[in-house]
């Protein structure tokens, strides 16, 4: 025998708002739990991707700080090599300018020594050195050494009468002061 599902009956409101109301509730509560536990997971991840954001920008700039250091140390150091290399080269000039000072036979010699003499000179130019020649000015601690005292007949007192050592600077920097001879006052 086959059973027959008995038909649906016509119920009363009530208890037919009453089940599907309190499921209805269940899922709308479900859904707003869900909700909330999603808004607080975006929320969460909001702070946690400003944090990173922050965290990038702050490396970016701390990179960006450590490379203008770098290069700012590179560059004086590369300065500094320059300057130390020019002073172990300055007694080179003072020997050719103290070999061209003597009297000699040999010309072609003579002109060899001034061609190198020039040659030296105009790379130590090109590179900035320039020589502190401050004959008959008045003496500066900052740029000459004073190592002899010279006679009132000889200039001006407190000024420069004779340059016994050529002194050079690069820029604002002395590499060597000048020795020289200055009237007593």
């Amino acid at each position: 025998m086959s059973k027959k599902k008995p038909m649906p009956t016509e119920e009363t409101p009530e208890t037919a708002d009453t089940p599907l109301e309190d499921g209805a509730v269940d899922a709308q509560e479900a859904v707003q739990e869900d909700l909330e536990s999603l808004k607080a997971q975006l929320e969460a991840a909001r702070k946690q991707s400003e944090e990173y954001l922050n965290m990038a920008q702050r490396v970016q700039a701390d990179f960006e700080n450590f490379r203008r250091r770098n290069n700012a140390a590179r560059a004086e150091s590369f300065e500094e090599g320059a300057r130390a290399f020019i002073t172990t080269i300055l007694p080179v000039m003072d020997n050719f300018e103290r070999a061209l000072a003597v009297d000699s036979a040999d010309e072609a010699l003579k002109e060899g020594l001034a061609m190198v003499y020039r040659q030296l000179s105009d790379a130590l130019e090109k590179r900035g050195v320039t020589a502190i020649d401050r004959l008959g000015e008045k003496f500066d601690p900052s740029l000459e050494n004073a190592v002899m005292q010279g006679e009132s007949s000889e200039g001006e007192p407190g000024t420069v009468c004779a340059v016994l050592q050529k002194g050079y600077r690069l820029g604002d920097f002395v590499l060597r002061h000048a020795m020289v001879k200055v009237v007593s006052d």
